[in-house]
């Protein structure tokens, strides 16, 4: 599952501005979730799903379930996010978000397969958050109250895994794209993706 928002000007990447415009950050947000929904599409699933805050666009890729997000702050956004997949396909649910275009099919299917032997399966930040985050068996009582977007979520969500009992297994670090030495530095690391090709596109 990607829980993303529609690439609208103003609305996404707006710490991307300056330097670029809000046109331009619109567009390397689309690039980069089209590259998280091709690294989804290309990774074996029961079931692929977008929570979307807004409408879909020309960029959705084929194969996909859109649901509406649901609740105020990205907490009870992500908590809702998980249940309703859930209960679309009562299977572990493996969660990304749009900022991590340099994802891979290899990470995201070691994500599933970990969670086969694992209660949930945790992608670190390099900003302090987590890029990734599986449940087996998604509860709303292990997201709701953990702040976001501060500098400890990452640890503050790992810790309420943790308190909870779940074993956690571990992914490597991911940049998210937050700023644009983050989109210079992801560009340069994955030079064959959209928003690599979007970067150049920008003379970057």
């Amino acid at each position: 599952m990607i829980i993303a928002k529609e690439p609208v000007p103003g609305r996404v990447k707006t710490r991307l501005t300056p330097p670029f415009s809000p046109a331009q950050a619109a567009a390397l947000a689309q690039a980069a979730l089209q590259d998280s929904l091709r690294a989804v599409a290309a990774t074996p699933a029961t079931q692929r799903v977008l929570a979307l805050d807004g409408l879909p666009g020309s960029w959705l890729t084929e194969g996909f379930v859109v649901i509406p997000q649901r609740g105020a702050g990205l907490d009870e956004r992500l908590a809702a996010a998980f249940a309703d997949a859930h209960r679309l396909r009562p299977d572990p649910v493996v969660l990304i978000g749009m900022d991590t275009p340099q994802v891979t099919p290899a990470l995201l299917g070691a994500a599933a397969e970990a969670l086969e032997r694992h209660d949930a399966v945790y992608g670190p930040a390099a900003d302090g958050g987590f890029w990734l985050l599986g449940l087996r068996e998604p509860d709303p009582t292990l997201l709701v109250g953990v702040p976001m977007s501060h500098p400890e979520t990452g640890k503050l969500q790992l810790d309420r895994l943790e308190r909870a009992g779940l074993a956690v297994h571990h992914l490597p670090e991911l940049t998210d794209v937050d700023t644009a030495a983050d989109a210079i530095a992801v560009a340069a690391q994955a030079p064959e993706t959209c928003f690599a090709a979007a970067m150049r596109e920008l003379g970057r």
